[in-house]
């Protein structure tokens, strides 16, 4: 029997509404009570956490590993180091793979190579549509078959309403999530960059609110006529919070999730021109900012993510308008939403945030993962919420280093992560 024993730890487990110091023993990687060690000559492995939290894995569930197809990207083995970096021990892959994951045998490859190389629990989705393309729909039931855990056509969005509604229909019957990547392309058009003040200075192409809230309404309608849940992913808009506010309130089952980047830099970052600030959706206002804030704090967005996005160093240092949108942010994230929510805006609890990336998107994407349940998999995040240390790009386990973060002083740290017993990256 393989044990470890952490000690002395302050538990967060929102999935059980628990907050105490105590003990935790996990056995053979599932958790367990004490009394359930009954071999004294185990080995056992004690974890002294005084003055941490010992919190569930971590799960972030909007990565892109951009295996196979583009390895010199990112790998499943380079991206799953940079998430026990960052603290999780979970991570649901997008399908904007080459080829594309809507299909059992993409799947099936991905779920494989992840057993053989990943340090951290790899889940994958599936395509909405065929070859991302909008216009016909992925065979669901072969790919549920294969082990995904949502469907979405994440990095491009289905503009067809029609096609949209019957992929939420024939979700339903499979009991199975929707995401979706919330952009209008008649609206956004060729847009780099966030439609205001600083797109006019700059002279760059803007990418308005509406582009991001016409499909946030539209998800909104669908889902009420379904009746059945989607979920909007990386919202950015203030309006977008208005909207799934007032939805919400009358039962409607949408839901939204919050990057860093969206709460941490405003478009105003542009006027450099760095790459590092491009992302889709784009960096917005001080009052989008805020109402995002609001969001979380009042409820109405209940999930934080990276949306992890790779890419290798000559493809952003091009001009603004060809660079490729995304930032990396797995072995950030975590520390950017505990500095900004927890310490400098005093919006949200540590217990509240541990909430969004725990048992929240377990929930939501039925994962057995979550909690520190007796029974649960042995997945343990150790943090040091008042940990003062600077983001080095130069020390990342990603491959690709396109992040805004480098050098960034931040408070807040995750620093042992624990899949199924065992340490797979520490301080």
């Amino acid at each position: 029997m393989s044990i470890l024993h952490i000690t002395n730890g302050r538990i967060i487990d929102p999935a059980n509404k628990r907050d105490e110091i105590a003990d935790l023993w996990i056995a053979d990687g599932v958790i367990v009570e004490k009394s359930a060690i009954r071999n004294p000559q185990s080995a056992i492995e004690t974890i002294d956490a005084s003055g941490l939290v010992v919190a569930p894995g971590l799960i972030d569930s909007h990565v892109h590993f951009r295996e196979p197809g583009q390895a010199y990207k990112e790998t499943i083995a380079s991206g799953s180091r940079a998430a026990a970096a960052g603290g999780f021990t979970s991570v649901v892959c997008m399908p904007n793979t080459s080829p594309v994951a809507d299909n059992a045998g993409t799947i099936t490859l991905i779920r494989e190579k992840a057993r053989a190389s990943a340090c951290v629990n790899v889940f994958t989705t599936g395509a909405i549509t065929k070859g991302l393309a909008g216009e016909e729909l992925a065979p669901y039931g072969a790919m549920i078959g294969a082990g995904i855990v949502a469907i979405t056509d994440d990095g491009h969005c289905v503009q067809n309403h029609g096609v949209m509604r019957r992929a939420v229909e024939y979700a339903r019957m499979f009991d199975l999530t929707v995401l979706d990547h919330c952009q209008d392309y008649s609206l956004v058009g060729g847009g780099i960059m966030h439609e205001g003040e600083w797109s006019l200075r700059l002279g760059l192409p803007g990418w308005p609110r509406a582009g991001e809230e016409m499909i946030v309404a539209r998800n909104i309608l669908l889902a009420e006529l379904c009746d059945s849940p989607i979920h909007c992913q990386h919202i950015s808009s203030g309006g977008s919070v208005r909207l799934l506010r007032e939805a919400r309130a009358r039962g409607v089952k949408i839901s939204g999730e919050v990057c860093p980047h969206h709460i941490a830099l405003t478009d105003d970052s542009l006027q450099t021109f760095d790459s590092n600030y491009k992302m889709n959706p784009p960096l917005r206002t001080y009052r989008d900012i805020d109402a995002i804030i609001q969001g979380l704090a009042d409820g109405t967005l209940d999930i934080l993510c990276s949306d992890h996005a790779p890419h290798a160093f000559y493809e952003k240092e091009v001009e603004l308008d060809q660079a490729p949108f995304g930032i990396t942010g797995l072995e950030s994230e975590f520390a950017l939403f505990c500095d900004i929510l927890l310490h400098k805006k005093k919006a949200l609890t540590l217990n509240r945030i541990i909430e969004m990336f725990t048992v929240n998107p377990a929930k939501l994407l039925s994962l057995d993962r979550g909690t520190l349940s007796v029974g649960a998999p042995g997945d343990v995040t150790l943090v040091d919420p008042d940990l003062e240390w600077t983001f080095d790009k130069q020390k990342s386990e990603s491959l690709s280093r396109n992040t805004p973060f480098h050098g960034a002083r931040l408070k807040g740290r995750a620093v042992r992560t624990i899949v199924a017993g065992e340490t797979v990256w520490a301080v």
